[in-house]
């Protein structure tokens, strides 16, 4: 935890202006002001009449606070000649592409759908589709690395971890705070993710919740590759810390799906995992972090749903 603790006191020293970081809050709570009060997510990005119209809407969606995080540092630090690098360009255009395309992306659906049909069909679709789109993300972020990076650093955030104590003491702090999340009725509408499995017709449904959880597990390996491995380490050499606060607000909009205060907190825990990622050039602490949440997630609110009931 020391260690930690000195990051987070070197980026404050370092990086921090309060207004800028006002102006940043700002913008994001408009952006949840805009979701949750009046659907921007499900009305502007996935409410589109075609595949094209919704890859535009997400791409908007999470360009926006990411590219406006960039331009307001124009106005708070002097250091910021990484506008004149191309590959800064080509990474703040591309990278909400990229993830725009990994949330769109559906064309694993039709091979399902010839294999399974009913209640396996459903369970499959689900399963896959977080195994799929690791794919669908890394291959891009691949070809970025191989093309930028890959005689600098070794491939975006999977240099060793030295020690995994500071992060298993981030998740025993998690507990109580899931737990609390755990009685609150939107959480509970939301997780746990596996409890449609109970509405199907399966055999052997224990060996289905496990698999699913795995599966589950997938989604948060392609994030931790996609924000604090491509985005903060693709970065670093171009913009330095400066690039932590607008990967934090890119990552805010990804959980505009989730309850309001998964969103709000995945801000300051992008801003955390972003930190240590920048200074570990490793996402696996983050990664353990990001699994062990979601996974007491899952428990907390299966738990939660028992004592409710």
């Amino acid at each position: 935890m020391p260690a930690i603790f000195k990051y987070l006191q070197e980026f404050y020293q370092k990086e921090f202006k309060l207004l800028y970081f006002l102006l940043i809050i700002f913008l994001l709570g408009i952006l949840i002001y805009l979701n949750y009060r009046h659907g921007l997510e499900a009305r502007f990005a996935a409410g589109g009449k075609t595949k094209l119209s919704n890859f535009v809407g997400y791409y908007l969606l999470y360009l926006i606070p990411f590219a406006a995080a960039f331009f307001l540092q124009l106005l708070f630090y002097k250091n910021c000649s990484y506008y004149k690098d191309y590959w800064f360009w080509i990474i703040l255009l591309l990278a909400p592409a990229f993830f725009s395309f990994r949330v769109n992306f559906d064309f694993h659906q039709t091979i399902i759908k010839n294999i399974w049909s009913g209640d396996a069909q459903m369970f499959w679709l689900r399963c896959l589709n977080w195994v799929v789109r690791v794919v669908v993300v890394l291959v891009p972020v691949f070809i970025i690395w191989w093309l930028k990076d890959k005689n600098n650093q070794p491939f975006y955030g999977t240099a060793a971890l030295k020690d995994v104590k500071p992060y298993l003491i981030m998740l025993l702090i998690m507990i109580p705070l899931i737990a609390l999340a755990s009685t609150q009725k939107d959480f509970l509408q939301m997780y746990p993710k596996a409890k449609f499995i109970s509405q199907l017709d399966l055999p052997s449904k224990k060996w289905h919740y496990i698999f699913y959880e795995i599966c589950y597990g997938f989604d948060f390996v392609s994030i931790e590759f996609f924000f604090r491995g491509f985005l903060i380490l693709s970065l670093l050499k171009i913009c330095g810390p400066h690039c932590v606060i607008p990967v934090a607000c890119f990552y805010c909009t990804i959980h505009f799906g989730k309850p309001m205060g998964e969103a709000i907190s995945s801000f300051w825990g992008g801003l955390l995992l972003g930190i240590i990622s920048y200074n570990t050039q490793s996402i696996w602490g983050g990664l353990i972090v990001h699994l062990g949440i979601a996974w007491l997630m899952e428990t907390g609110s299966w738990l939660g749903s028992l004592f409710k009931k």
